[in-house]
């Protein structure tokens, strides 16, 4: 038996051959030997098996951390991949679905780990490393398991917050439960006390499963719960509870814990004093301080001081848990045996705790008090009581009299509610003789405290004092003092003891007085001002003292003259009216010596018919007169003064009375009864009127209905009376007429009426409506106007530009109102408004058109935007046809000379529409468009009179033409408004796009103007006091227009206050100031002379111009030079020449420069500012033509032609900055020629641009100008094709529009052109062309066409 590598071959070494030969022995042999090393090669094969070298094992990785599940395959054939749960993941390193998942492959070493990054639950699973079979290995797998674990999110004790407080009482059962939130596995929860753990078997714990989203078992989490029961005593109070979540997630060094604190409730301890012991004796006056102090309790005790059961502190501290009241005092008599208590208590407590002490306090009596006679005579016993206050131990007495001792005096002592004892001692003593006063002493003394309290007390011995008497009265009794007199009066006694007491009366009535002493006298002294009440008073002076019973007295009686203080005036009867008699009656006052009664009627002396006299006050006279008058109306209001007078003291008094006499009211003569006003202003009409009783009620009414009073109103009347006053807000033409207002008083009425008038403005109520008539005949027009005041003046006729007006027309006036026109021999030219003017001279001026409509054949409107209309193929175009004519027009059309039947067909309708009473318009409208609808309509127009044509064109949309008649409409500091005429806006919606510049600057602005369709638009942000230059292009869908030439500019104006400061504010004060006004008076109207002066030579030269230029339009010709730019064509519109017109009707440049300059431009800018580059500059193109006009110009031509189409060339060096500078001209053209085509800096000769938003970007760069270039000539109509005439504007400035042009051969020898004028053509022709120029002067074609030689009709 042989064995290799496990490979066992059995064999007996004998081989059986079948046949027993040799060679069959040998092979068999070799066969053996041959199936014995296959069986050795297979041992040796099978032997390097793939296998795991290094098994995946299981792994717990915390949420959110990084895992790698290990998995080394040995002798590795096959391919290896992972599986999840039993789901393969692939073989890739990246795991399709899954970004955290990924395998860490080395595989020359056979590693393949699965790495987890930001582990979640959903990674908790079983996880399987599987590697394939590859012959001759099979495959081979092992499992391991991702076990994610996930820390609590949260601990807390429930319905407590951490290191709350948690108030119990003790000995009261209360349960903690404490929650670990979202942990997996479930967290264990700890609890401890303070930093101790707790072993609670009774402890409560539970795990509660969170479910996962979707009910997915790997989101599972766990609440854990804790609950333990507690029942806390004192030695809990402070103590901290604290619940623990431990977790395997969770480090050694992180403590998961929430904690919260027992406040427990228990009573206090016991109180106790301290600061004094019972026995202890204290001091009256010392100061003691009590304390009292318990220990323990929650809350801390209460602590309260009473004294003999009375509380008297309730202050007290606590720290800790100590409490403490500390009561601080002076000793004082009533603390000798006060009991003081202290009471501890807390809500525990079932009844206050107390701690008690009784005090010990010595004190000497704090006064002595002696009770007895003050005053006694000789020989007299006086007794006398000596008493002490309460005292500790009791006092003893001693006494002395006049500075002996006394030894028989008696004492008695007695208990004090207060504490402590009080002593009484008793003497008599004897008055002795030769003496003023006896001293008495008691002595109270504490022996224990070693005090002693004195007391003394005097008795005055009395003697009887010496009369008084009065000195300082100088008057007798026959004498008398004048009232209002000072007097001091004095009274003095000598001797007494003690001293007299002086007392003053005044007829018994006590008064004061200023008391004097000396040693021996006593004198008191009155200070009397006499009065009334002094005549005939008696004044007296008594001195008095204890030592005498009745009082010794002396008294004056005293005589004072004095006025009468009053005068009283009394009327019978009392209520006065006229036609009766009345008494007047003047009581004076009582007056000594009698008063003198006078009477005076307002200032003027009357005497009086009685007079009397009677006892009056104070021992005086009283002095009565009366007056007799008879009563008038004229005695109202009068006034009467009664004088009563002391001729001795040469003093009055007086009294008035104003006599009010009654009657009706009476309206003043002076007021207005006729009041005039002007509609919309207020009116107020005031009247007086006089009464008696001035309370006058007024009413006022208007054709028997009263008028509302102020009071009574609403406050929205617009007429109201207050009053007198009649007040209208706001006057009304229907407020004329008489106003009545009565007056009413007690006494009666009366009655004024006021008539008034109201003026209003005049105001146009009705004209003739559209006066037709033929002409030569007469039309009448007339005008109504309404108003106050009317008259002949006030209706004016005017009419501009109607030279014969004064000499043609006549007015007549109505007195109803109306004014009547008659004008003579009316033309066709007479047709229009002649203007009804009406002024008042109240209020505006209104005017009034009224319309003089003269008969006349159909003249049809030529304007550019009737003229071309655009349309697209396979829409519906139109085309219009607008006339004046009287009667209106009558509308056909045609086409190719073919008419065209509207409305019959699908192809073409029309519509009539009426725009005014002469204008009318017919529109044709094409439906469905194609190519074969462009081109020319011919649209006739005629009524009785004749007829007129036109040939619109339909054309493909395009993009629009340049805007016209760019004008400044407002200027201020900071902005400048823009008008414009559109131009053919290319059958589509067109917009606007304005550029601007300062004039020294290179750079544009751009701004859109908004809305699209404005032809007024206002640029602002500009610079003060700055000149802009500015142009404007359309844009539609297709495309933009051109640039017009920046020839129009504007100057923004200053601010206002720099016009405030002309006059410097030095100058406004000073004297000369008016000197100056004067001198700047004289300078403007001295300037405004000139002004008028300079525009009347103006006129009368423009009209003399005028009239030459007609004379000389048949019959001459003129060459003028053209400069243009090689790049591109460009247009001169209207609003260029506007700017030339403004300055002058006439622009002549004879002196210009002759040669041509170069034509160089600058880029424009793009979206507001761009950088500017240098291009280089095209070289200009010269050329001279000899300006002709055909009878019709093509209105489609709108720019230069190309310079290749003339006819010579020339070269020159000279540039020009900006085009708006001042143009070189050759030859004279006049104001009807003047607009002349010049070339634009930009845009671009294409007129592309990139449509940005609110942006236009130029990509091919303009040119700049720096040099002016000359006039550019009209061009040679020999180069046109089918030339038709354009419109002129409403200045009657002739547009130019060309194509092509010729050089003329003599420049210098040909005179300016007549513009209706061609040498080349026949008489038939030179007559349509002077019918086609005429043509041009009017937008409603006043002259004749070319086919209009046979539209009049006869």
């Amino acid at each position: 038996m042989d064995n290799t590598e496990g490979c066992n071959i059995e064999y007996d070494g004998t081989v059986h051959l079948k046949y027993g030969s040799f060679g069959k022995q040998i092979i068999g042999l070799v066969l053996v030997i041959e199936l014995c090393l296959m069986t050795v090669g297979l041992s040796l094969v099978y032997g390097r098996q793939q296998y795991f070298r290094v098994q995946p094992r299981d792994v717990q990785v915390q949420e959110g951390g990084e895992a790698m599940l290990e998995c080394e395959v040995a002798n590795l054939t096959g391919q290896v991949q992972w599986a999840k749960n039993g789901f393969v993941l692939g073989s890739s390193s990246v795991i399709p679905g899954l970004p955290r998942h990924s395998m860490v492959v080395d595989r020359p070493h056979g590693i393949y780990n699965l790495r987890v990054s930001n582990a979640s639950l959903e990674d908790d699973a079983e996880y399987e490393c599987q590697v394939g079979p590859a012959r001759p290995h099979k495959a081979i797998r092992a499992r391991a398991r991702l076990n994610v674990i996930s820390p609590p999110s949260s601990v807390e004790i429930l319905d407590h917050r951490h290191f709350s407080k948690i108030e119990i009482k003790e000995n009261e059962e209360f349960h903690l439960e404490c929650r670990v939130r979202n942990a997996k596995p479930a967290a264990k929860i700890v609890w401890y006390r303070g930093i101790v753990e707790l072993n609670i078997p009774n402890r409560d714990d539970q795990i509660i499963e969170v479910p996962g989203k979707n009910g997915d078992k790997r989101l599972t989490r766990y609440d854990t719960h804790s609950r333990i029961s507690l029942k806390p005593t004192a030695q809990d109070d402070y103590a901290r509870y604290t619940c623990e979540a431990r977790h395997e997630a969770l480090s050694s060094d992180i403590h998961m814990k929430t904690t919260v604190q027992l406040s427990v409730f228990y009573p206090p301890g016991l109180p106790y004093i301290e600061g004094y012991t019972e026995g202890k004796t204290i001091r009256r006056g010392q100061t003691v301080e009590l304390a009292c102090r318990s220990r323990g309790g929650n809350p801390p005790a209460q602590l309260i001081w009473y004294k003999n059961g009375k509380q008297i502190q309730k202050a007290y501290k606590t720290a800790a848990r100590v409490s403490q009241n500390v009561y601080i005092f002076t000793a004082g008599a009533s603390d000798n045996m006060a009991r003081y208590k202290c009471e501890s208590s807390n809500i525990m407590s079932k009844s206050p705790l107390k701690a008690e002490v009784d005090m010990t306090v010595l004190f000497s009596p704090a006064r002595v008090t002696i009770s007895g006679k003050t005053e006694a005579k000789v020989g007299d016993l006086v007794t006398l009581t000596c008493t002490t206050a309460n005292s500790n131990p009791p006092a003893e007495m001693k006494w002395m009299v006049a500075g002996r001792q006394i030894r028989n005096a008696t004492s008695r002592t007695l208990v004090s509610p207060e504490g402590g004892w009080i002593t009484t001692s008793n003497i008599t003593a004897v008055v002795e003789p030769n003496r003023t006063s006896l001293v008495v002493t008691c002595h109270g003394l504490n022996m224990q405290l070693r005090e002693n309290v004195v007391s003394t007390h005097t008795i005055n011995v009395l003697y009887p004092p010496n009369p008084p008497f009065i000195h300082g009265y100088r008057y007798t009794e026959r004498s008398y003092i004048p009232s209002g007199t000072m007097q001091k009066i004095s009274c003095t006694s000598y001797g007494g003891n003690p001293l007299a007491t002086l007392t003053w009366y005044k007829n018994d009535k006590k008064i004061n007085s200023i008391i004097k002493t000396t040693d021996k006298s006593v004198t008191a002294e009155i200070t009397i001002v006499t009065n009334v009440t002094d005549n005939k008073a008696r004044y007296r002076c008594e001195a008095a003292n204890s030592a005498i019973d009745i009082p010794l007295f002396e008294d004056i009686t005293m005589n004072v003259y004095f006025p009468p203080d009053y005068v009283t005036i009394r009327k019978d009867p009392v209520e006065l009216k006229p036609n009766e008699q009345a008494t007047l009656t003047c009581d004076s006052g009582s007056s000594n010596p009698p008063a003198k009664i006078l009477w005076w009627r307002d200032g003027i002396l009357v005497q009086g018919l009685y007079n009397a006299t009677k006892a009056g006050l104070h021992g005086g006279t009283v002095s009565t007169t009366e007056l007799k008058l008879n009563i008038t109306e004229q005695l109202n209001g009068i006034v009467y003064t009664c004088q009563a007078t002391n001729e001795a003291l040469r003093r009055s008094a007086h009294d008035t009375i104003t006599l009010q006499v009654l009657y009706k009211p009476v309206f003043d003569k002076d007021n207005e009864e006729a009041v005039t006003g002007v509609e919309g202003e207020p009116l107020i009409v005031s009247l007086k009127a006089d009464g008696s009783p001035q309370n006058i009620a007024y009413t006022w009414t208007k054709d028997g209905l009263p008028i509302i009073q102020s009071s009574t109103g609403s406050g929205v009347e617009r007429i109201i009376s207050d009053g007198p006053v009649l007040n209208i807000t706001r006057l009304s033409r229907h407020d004329a007429g008489t106003y009545t207002c009565e007056a009413i008083n007690s006494q009666g009425s009366s009655v004024i009426q006021i008539n008034i008038t109201v003026q209003y403005a005049a105001a146009i109520v009705a004209t003739s409506e559209s006066v037709i008539v033929n002409p030569n005949e007469t039309a009448i027009l007339w005008c109504t106007a309404d108003g106050n005041p009317l008259s002949d003046g006030t209706i004016r006729w005017k009419r501009d530009a109607f030279p014969d007006f004064d000499s043609r027309t006549s007015v007549m006036y109505h007195k109803t109102g109306t004014s009547y026109l008659k004008i003579t021999h009316v033309t066709r030219n007479d047709l229009g408004n002649f203007q009804c003017t009406v002024n008042n001279g109240v209020g505006n001026v209104t005017t009034k058109d009224v319309m003089l409509i003269v008969k006349h054949k159909p003249e049809i409107d030529e304007h550019p935007a009737l003229l071309k209309f655009a349309s697209d193929e396979g829409d519906t175009g139109k085309v219009i046809c607008r006339s004046q004519a009287s009667p209106l027009a009558r509308y056909s059309w045609a086409r190719s000379g073919w008419p065209i039947t509207a409305n019959t067909t699908g192809k073409y309708y029309s519509t009539f529409r009426q725009i005014d009473a002469l204008t009318s318009e017919s529109v044709l409208y094409i439906t469905h468009v194609t190519s074969s609808d462009y081109g020319k309509y011919e649209c006739v127009a005629r009524n009785e009179l004749g007829f007129s044509t036109i040939s619109p064109r339909l054309e493909v949309t395009s993009a629009p033409d340049t805007p016209t008649l760019l004008t400044i409409l407002n200027v201020t500091h900071d902005t400048v408004t823009l008008g414009w005429t559109p131009g053919f806006d290319g059958g589509l919606k067109a917009s606007y796009l304005i550029r601007y510049r300062r004039v020294n600057d290179d750079g544009y602005k751009y701004v859109d103007v908004v809305p699209h369709n404005a032809i007024i638009f206002t640029i602002r942000n500009l610079e003060v006091n700055t000149q802009y230059v500015f142009s404007i292009m359309a844009m539609n869908k297709v495309g933009n227009s051109k640039f017009i030439t920046d020839l129009l500019s504007a100057n923004t104006s200053m601010y206002n206050d720099h016009i405030d400061k002309i006059v410097p504010p030095d100058l406004l004060d000073k004297q000369d100031l008016p000197r100056i006004v004067i001198s700047v008076s004289v300078i403007g109207i001295l300037f405004l002379i000139a002004n008028i002066v300079l525009v009347a030579g103006c006129i009368l030269r423009r009209r003399a111009k005028r009239i030459r230029e007609q004379n000389n339009q048949t019959r001459t010709s003129a060459t003028i030079e053209i400069c243009a730019p090689n790049s591109h064509n460009d247009t001169v519109t209207d609003a260029t020449l506007s700017s030339f017109n403004e300055k002058s009707e006439t622009y002549n440049n004879e002196e210009s420069n002759n040669d041509c300059v170069e034509d160089g431009r600058k880029q424009a800018t793009s979206t507001y500012l761009v950088d500017q580059k240098d291009y280089p500059r095209p070289q200009p193109i010269c050329l001279s033509d000899e300006l002709q006009m055909q009878p019709n110009m093509v209105h489609n031509t709108h720019t230069l032609s190309h310079p290749h189409h003339h006819h010579q060339h020339f070269m020159h060096d000279r540039t020009r900055a900006r085009d708006d500078q001042n143009l070189g001209y050759q030859g004279t053209m006049s104001a009807k020629s003047s607009n002349i085509s010049a070339p634009s800096p930009a845009p671009p000769a294409d007129g592309s641009y990139y449509n940005m938003p609110d942006r236009y970007l130029s990509y091919s760069p303009p040119l700049d100008f720096q040099d002016p270039p000359p006039i550019p000539a009209l061009p040679h109509v020999g180069h046109m094709r089918n030339p038709e005439p354009p419109p002129l504007p409403a200045n009657e400035s002739l547009l130019r529009h060309q194509r092509d042009a010729v050089p003329s051969p003599d420049r210098d020898a040909v005179p300016w052109p007549d513009v209706l004028h061609n040498s080349s053509e026949n008489p038939q022709s030179l007559l349509a062309q002077i019918l086609a120029q005429k043509r041009l002067l009017t937008s409603f074609g006043k002259g004749y066409g070319i086919n209009e030689q046979e539209g009049y009709l006869v």
